[in-house]
C-alpha cells in the first residue's frame, strides 16, 4: 500500500495557567492511499485533536507529521493554509455553508481558490452534485432552503471540488437523522470505492462500519486497531466484528 501520511511521536499539550493537559501522547500512525480510516474513542480521548493535527488545522506540540515528501508539522500558519487548500477536503458536523450564497456559489467559491477556469469548475460541480442526488433545480437555492441531509451532501461536493488527496470528516453525520445519515455515508462510501482516501472521526457504530480501518483512542493513546475489507451493504459479519472490537475497547 502507498503511504499518504505518516505521524511519528505526535504529542499535543494544552496549557491552562500552570496546568498542562496532555491530549495526544507519542502517537505513531501511517495513513494509506485508498483507506477509509475511522478514529473512535470516548469523549475527551483526543479524536478531534488528532484529526486537526493530521489535517494541518492545528500544530502538534512535539513530533513529526509527514505528508508525502513534505514535513508539515513545522510549517507556518500561512503555509499550512496553502497545504490544506492543495491537499485536503473537510466535512464537519455542521455544514458551514454560506447562508447568503446559493448552492452553486458555495461550491464555485471553493473551486476558484485553486483554479481560475470557471467553466471547468462549474461543469465539475454539476457532475458531483448529480452524483450526490442534488438536481439542477437546487443550484440557485440557499442553504436554508435545503434539508439537513441535502446541505451536508452539498458540503461534501464543496469539500471535493478541488480533488483533495485526503478527505477529513469530523462527525459529519452527527447532526443528521437516520435516513440522512445513511445517504451521506453512502456518498462517502462511493467516494472511497472510487479511490478517495478518507479519515473520519465518529462515535457512531453505523458510521464506523463504513471504514476498512478503525483506530481506537483512549486518553490520547491509540490502544488498538481493527482492519476490515471494503464495506459491502448487508454484511452482518462485519457488524459483529466492529461491535465486538468496540466492546473489547470498552466503548
Amino acid at each position: 500500500m502507498d503511504k499518504l501520511l505518516e505521524v511519528k511521536d505526535l504529542c499535543k499539550t494544552f496549557s491552562n495557567g500552570n496546568v498542562q493537559q496532555h491530549v495526544l501522547k507519542n502517537l505513531n500512525i501511517e495513513i494509506y492511499k485508498g483507506d477509509f480510516t475511522i478514529i473512535m474513542g470516548s469523549s475527551g480521548s483526543g479524536k478531534s485533536t488528532l484529526l486537526y493535527a493530521l489535517s494541518g488545522m492545528d500544530k502538534p506540540t512535539l513530533g513529526k507529521i509527514t505528508y508525502g515528501d513534505e514535513e508539515i508539522s513545522g510549517y507556518s500558519n500561512d503555509k499550512l493554509a496553502l497545504f490544506r487548500r492543495k491537499h485536503c477536503g473537510f466535512i464537519f458536523q455542521q455544514n458551514y455553508l454560506n447562508d447568503t450564497m446559493s448552492v452553486m456559489d458555495n461550491i464555485m467559491v471553493n473551486g476558484l481558490l485553486v483554479q481560475k477556469d470557471r467553466k471547468a469548475i462549474y461543469n465539475k460541480a454539476c457532475e458531483l452534485l448529480s452524483k450526490v442526488n442534488i438536481g439542477e433545480e437546487s443550484y440557485n437555492k440557499y442553504p436554508g432552503q435545503l434539508s439537513g441531509g441535502e446541505a451536508q451532501r452539498v458540503s461534501i461536493v464543496r469539500s471535493i471540488i478541488n480533488s483533495p488527496e485526503l478527505l477529513f470528516g469530523d462527525e459529519p453525520t452527527g447532526a443528521l437523522n437516520s435516513q440522512n445519515t445513511v445517504n451521506v455515508l453512502d456518498v462517502m462510501t462511493e467516494l472511497n470505492n472510487q479511490g478517495q482516501s478518507i479519515v473520519m472521526v465518529t462515535h457512531d457504530i453505523k458510521s464506523a462500519r463504513r471504514g476498512n480501518r478503525i483506530l481506537y483512542l483512549r486518553d490520547g493513546v491509540i490502544i488498538d486497531e481493527l482492519r476490515l475489507d471494503k464495506y459491502v451493504s448487508g454484511d452482518r459479519e462485519r457488524h459483529v466484528k466492529v461491535k465486538e472490537f468496540l466492546e473489547k475497547m470498552g466503548w
